[in-house]
């Protein structure tokens, strides 16, 4: 049957994990223009699997420390807080803390550049 057509079937399962924590301090001026977020001393950029877990960390980053949400996505579980450099790495190790402890999440090591 040449015309046949074939059909792919994808599925996720994630894991509960923190797959990505990376700080950038001092980013370029012109990196919160086109990513349309308040300039700051820093930028956190989170990925969270599974995606809706972004709710919770957006709500413990600016319960632990003086960060604004950025961009929060629950259906890739992208999430970005920007705050002072300081306080930007503390609400992200609350994050993996919370996550890790209370949730038995697989926690990711905080990068920084």
């Amino acid at each position: 049957m040449p015309d046949e057509k074939k059909r792919f079937i994808q599925e996720f399962v994630p894991g509960k994990q923190v797959t990505l924590s990376h700080i950038i301090a001092n980013p370029d001026p012109d990196m919160f223009d086109k990513l349309g977020i308040i300039e700051s001393g820093a930028i956190g950029i989170l990925t969270l699997t599974p995606s809706e877990t972004v709710i919770i960390a957006g709500d413990l980053a600016t319960k632990a420390a003086s960060v604004s949400l950025g961009f929060l996505d629950r259906f890739t579980g992208s999430l970005v807080i920007v705050g002072s450099v300081s306080e930007v790495e503390l609400a992200m190790e609350r994050i993996n803390m919370f996550l890790s402890e209370n949730l038995g999440y697989t926690p990711s090591t905080i990068t920084k550049s």
